[in-house]
């Protein structure tokens, strides 16, 4: 064995010993006093205290009253004379969206009430209720998107129009709603011919008359 190797474990040797040594000679106490419950601190005390300083959690909390607060105004409605509703409305963006979003709803349970209908009623080759079930749901699905699709256009085009018209005069009443279903259902059979747009514009115009006046019946 080397030297260095000797001298390495006589020291490692040493340091033991020492270390043995203290620990024999060390001598503990124990604090015999009674323990005191009441002296303990709990959550209330923290809490409470007054040298608590919020400032110290965040830097934001020393801004004090330099606080913007965002003021959202949601029950705020439309005060667009002649425009009230039987539902309350904001204005525009309301009419746009709930008025698109329940015309297409409602278009597509017309719709497949009359898919279902015609499959049901649809005279077939062979009696068979699996080939009756999927008449129905190929007729459902036929018309209910037809119907769905096509009301929610009509009614996004309507509404738009309706309101840039409203926007325009300061003021709603029946003869804009009229004009605007005019418009609407020219717009929508614009491709269709001459013919078959007047008819279009006509039947939208009616339909938006009947709209205007029974919401004056409603309210």
């Amino acid at each position: 064995m080397s030297d260095s190797s000797r001298t390495n474990d006589s020291a490692s040797s040493s340091n033991a010993s020492d270390t043995t040594a203290y620990l024999r000679n060390a001598s503990f106490s124990r604090n015999e006093g009674p323990s005191s419950v009441d002296a303990a601190v709990t959550a209330s005390d923290l809490l409470n205290t007054t040298a608590f300083d919020p400032s110290r959690l965040h830097p934001m909390a020393a801004i004090g009253d330099k606080l913007d607060y965002l003021l959202l105004e949601d029950d705020k409605t439309s005060t667009l004379p002649g425009a009230g509703t039987p539902l309350p409305s904001r204005g525009w963006s309301d009419d746009l969206c709930y008025g698109t979003g329940t015309t297409y709803l409602a278009g597509l349970g017309v719709g497949g009430l009359w898919g279902f209908r015609e499959g049901a009623f649809r005279p077939l080759a062979v009696s068979n209720s699996r080939l009756r079930i999927n008449s129905i749901l190929n007729s459902v699905t036929r018309r209910g998107t037809f119907i769905g699709n096509s009301a929610g256009v009509l009614a996004l085009i309507y509404n738009g129009i309706n309101s840039s018209i409203d926007a325009w005069r300061g003021k709603h009443d029946q003869w804009g709603s009229m004009a605007a279903g005019g418009i609407t259902g020219a717009l929508f059979k614009s491709t269709a011919g001459v013919r078959p747009m007047f008819a279009a514009a006509t039947l939208m115009t009616g339909l938006a008359g009947g709209w205007s006046w029974l919401k004056t019946v409603l309210l």
